[in-house]
């Protein structure tokens, strides 16, 4: 029987020294490429936190490293914007929008955000913003619940959302594109240096009198990157291993989920119907992507590995 491989004790200076280096360099490099942020310190704090809480803890923030790695990455697009290195796509987008899925309204032909826009109700803003929170919280609770219930679930689910970031993030540098609320201030006109923008979540952050929105959207690392809607692409991930590991009516939850996410994609003028197909897409893609890695000897030896380091 293979015995899982020692972590070092965080009490010596082998234990020690790998995280502080780390956490230090990470540190500095962050302030040479995006600069100094607050949280930045608020990630080292809660890395460094549960690893030297407990075993328990430290196994459990070394399992979600590829969530952070994720989050840094995507943290470090704001020193590349997508925009330097092809054009980006506004009124092609906007017309194949309104060609494929416009709503005839009176006398014009709107995009379905142009109609969400013009039909806007309260208790709408309230449950798409409400749907919108979600999209990261429900992953992360997920992932949380197979790590400690089904490690071997664990790692090829955390493994496949990276996977499916990843196209994401290939396909905003070789597409990038304009979200709908960006025409709908500016039109045609390519501003590259436009601020992150709350679009129809406004309207939640003013009726509850929060700054829930505003505070998320003014970090955006790029508002040029709306192809694909990543933000539909997580719950299908989310759908598909709960589907796998028969969670019953917690997958009824997962679905309406998703299609909450969808539909406040749309309403709320941050995606068109196109980024959100593009989004399904792109996780389906990974999904088959990774289950045919996932015979491959490597990534199979790669994943019994991690899971019996976290034992």
């Amino acid at each position: 029987m293979h015995q899982p491989p020692q972590i070092s004790s965080p009490t010596t200076v082998r234990g020690i020294l790998p995280l502080t280096l780390a956490s230090l360099g990470y540190l500095l490099f962050s302030y040479q490429l995006v600069g100094f942020k607050s949280d930045q310190l608020v990630l080292i704090g809660l890395v460094n936190g549960l690893y030297y809480a407990s075993e328990q803890s430290r196994k459990f923030v070394m399992g979600f490293s590829i969530f952070i790695v994720y989050w840094i990455v995507f943290d470090y697009m704001k020193a590349f914007p997508n925009y330097t290195y092809n054009a980006v796509h506004i009124e092609s987008l906007y017309s194949l929008e309104k060609k494929l899925f416009g709503i005839h309204f009176g006398q014009s032909l709107l995009t379905p955000n142009e109609y969400w826009l013009a039909h806007r109700m309260d208790s709408l803003d309230i449950v798409t913003g409400l749907f919108y929170l979600s999209w990261v919280p429900i992953p992360l609770l997920f992932a949380t619940y197979l790590f400690f219930t089904n490690r071997p679930q664990f790692y090829p689910f955390a493994l496949t959302f990276v996977l499916v970031n990843l196209l994401g993030f290939v396909i905003y540098y070789v597409y990038p594109a304009a979200p709908p609320w960006y025409v709908q201030l500016y039109g045609f006109t390519f501003h590259p240096y436009t601020p992150g923008n709350t679009a129809g979540l406004s309207h939640f952050d003013q009726l509850l009198g929060v700054s829930v929105f505003s505070s998320i959207y003014a970090k955006s690392s790029n508002v040029f990157a709306a192809m694909p809607s990543l933000h539909s692409s997580y719950p299908v991930i989310v759908l598909y291993y709960g589907l796998k590991n028969r969670l019953g009516a917690v997958n009824g939850f997962f679905a309406v989920i998703m299609g909450g996410i969808w539909f406040s994609a749309v309403y709320t003028s941050h995606h068109y119907v196109l980024d959100v197909l593009a989004g399904i897409t792109c996780a389906l893609t990974g999904i088959v992507l990774f289950n045919r890695l996932k015979k491959t000897a490597w990534l199979n030896a790669f994943i019994q590995r991690l899971v019996r380091l976290t034992a």
